[in-house]
């Protein structure tokens, strides 16, 4: 038989028969990965404010190339005054081919896209203005390496006079030693006079996963003006740059996020995976701008010259990450898995907290920091769990200037919650009855764009509006609105496949658990079951 089958072209373990049944199941996979998925949105605000403008980022999957395509889509918003809105979508979207990230300036006058390396071509930024292409930076190998587009060392940034964009990319190649014949070949030697062949140089530990091959993510500043990339200066290769923001009023310009080779849980000099693994100590730095050469503050150490000294901000904290500024400047918010870092647990309940910025700029040491949101030890059931953060949007703030809007896990499913820094009150604004996963997108003035999904439905935008005027305690009620869709009709196919399933949320009990439990973990645990629906709820 196997014989026959392979006299026929076909593959081991298959038969005629199921040549139909392969077919029919390879076109439904097709239709599956034509859903497209939502990424990131922006809003700009108009003059007129009952208008705005969204900016959509939407992916799709392309079996046949094994790659992931990406669009942006544009949309016109009208607002009325009974609270109803209404999105007139651009008919065709636009493919962003060979663009690793965008990134709108805080005006929304200019677009960054950000072209990375490939082989040994430059890294080009492409700044856009208004119907025209403003300027492009061409970037050598030998400044540095792609931009680290990924969201978590990710820290594409513009100044607030929109003239400098921070970034982190990978540092340069590193030379590598050359041998001969003769041992190791010195530079004063010729290479025309011996043959030579390059070792690899000392092995250098990389942040594992998606980050494999990558090399050390640097931080530098690009001025859109001059097409000038400068690196920071004073940041040692022990550690790792990522998350970089602009600071307001300050000498100190730039407040980033770094973690160290060698302080790996349990004092362990490796850096074993970052990615998922939130228990990997980090902190908060604050270095100068390399473009405003008065405001280096040099320290002087007779073995290395002059170097640029940056500020440790989260010295006493064992981990700080998202930074974020109130839109007045008054406060440094960010997010701390001190809680993962302390412990070893990869993941664990993370906390808020705020740094009172100095209104002279000057930055000397560390600050005192204190309390939002924190730790979550043993959460009631059915309450506030603890924040579990794994993004934070640029702008997250209300126009109070105090109210910051996350995604946080919530259980088996993520939830929006509203965050008000100064009284540390948490407020889940997202329905509390839907058992579908809730994700902001981006605020729109006193707005929410979001998208639900769930296992069994296809994503679907929402439009968020306070119904209630935002008070002290920040507990408000939020009324959703569905938004039409602008992408296509599901095939029948699809739509009866994904209509004859149903799922459900479990709470699976602790059964015997043990005294010596604290008690959240005593609580029932919370799973995700997907079932066809039988022919008797099908028929209610």
């Amino acid at each position: 038989m196997a014989s026959d089958h392979a006299s026929q072209g076909l593959p081991s373990g298959m038969d005629p028969s199921m040549l139909d049944e392969y077919a029919s199941q390879s076109k439904l996979l097709q239709e599956f990965f034509k859903i497209p998925s939502i990424g990131k949105a922006w809003v700009f605000n108009s003059k007129n404010e009952n208008t705005s403008r969204a900016m959509v980022s939407i992916g799709q999957s392309d079996l046949l190339a094994n790659k992931k395509r990406n669009f942006l889509l544009n949309s016109h918003i009208s607002k009325s005054a009974s609270k109803s809105v209404n999105f007139q979508w651009s008919p065709f979207p636009i493919e962003m081919n060979g663009v690793s990230a965008v990134v709108p300036s805080p005006s929304g006058e200019k677009l960054l896209l950000v072209r990375n390396a490939e082989d040994d071509s430059p890294t080009k930024l492409e700044i856009w203005g208004p119907c025209q292409l403003e300027n492009e930076i061409h970037i050598a190998q030998s400044i540095h390496g792609s931009l680290y587009t990924d969201g978590w060392f990710e820290g594409i940034s513009w100044n607030q006079e929109e003239t400098l964009i921070a970034y982190v990319a990978e540092e340069p190649p590193q030379p590598k030693p050359e041998f001969n014949d003769s041992g190791y070949r010195k530079e004063a030697s010729s290479q025309k006079d011996c043959k030579s062949w390059k070792g690899q140089g000392d092995w250098e530990d990389d942040w594992g996963e998606t980050y494999s091959k990558k090399r050390i993510p640097v931080l530098f500043v690009a001025n859109i003006s001059s097409c000038e990339v400068r690196a920071v200066k004073g940041i040692t290769r022990s550690l790792s740059v990522g998350q970089v923001i602009w600071a307001p009023s300050s000498s100190y310009s730039l407040v980033f996020v770094a973690w160290s080779d060698d302080n790996g849980f349990q004092e362990t000099p490796r850096k074993l995976g970052i990615k998922y693994c939130y228990n990997r100590p980090c902190a908060l730095y604050a270095a100068p701008d390399p473009f405003k050469e008065d405001a280096v503050k040099q320290s002087t150490d007779s073995n290395k010259g002059d170097t640029t000294a940056i500020v440790k901000l989260t010295a006493e904290l064992s981990s700080a990450f998202f930074p974020r500024f109130s839109p007045d400047g008054k406060y440094l918010v960010f997010i701390s898995a001190k809680s993962a870092v302390d412990s070893g647990a990869h993941n664990a309940t993370n906390s808020m907290h705020k740094i009172d910025w100095p209104a002279d700029g000057k930055v000397e040491g560390s600050f005192s920091v204190d309390d939002v949101v924190p730790i979550i030890a043993s959460p009631q059931l059915g309450c506030f769990p603890g924040i579990y953060c794994s993004s934070l949007l640029r702008f997250p703030w209300l126009s109070d200037g105090r109210t910051m809007i996350l995604s946080s896990y919530w259980g088996s499913k993520e939830a929006i919650l509203s965050v008000n820094v100064a009284s540390g009150e948490v407020s889940r604004i997202s329905p509390q009855d839907s058992d579908y996963s809730w994700n902001v997108l981006a605020l729109d003035n006193n707005n929410i764009l979001a998208v639900s999904s769930s296992l069994v439905t296809p994503p679907q935008m929402y439009y968020g509006f306070v119904a209630s005027q935002i008070d002290k305690s920040c507990s408000c009620h939020w009324d959703w609105q569905g938004i039409p869709s602008p992408f296509p009709k599901l095939s029948d196919k699809v739509s009866a496949l994904l209509v004859n399933h149903k799922f459900s949320v479990l709470k699976i009990p602790i059964s015997n658990a043990s005294d010596k439990l604290p008690d959240g973990a005593k609580l029932p645990i919370e799973a995700i079951f997907v079932s066809c629906k039988d022919s008797a709820s099908s028929k209610t």
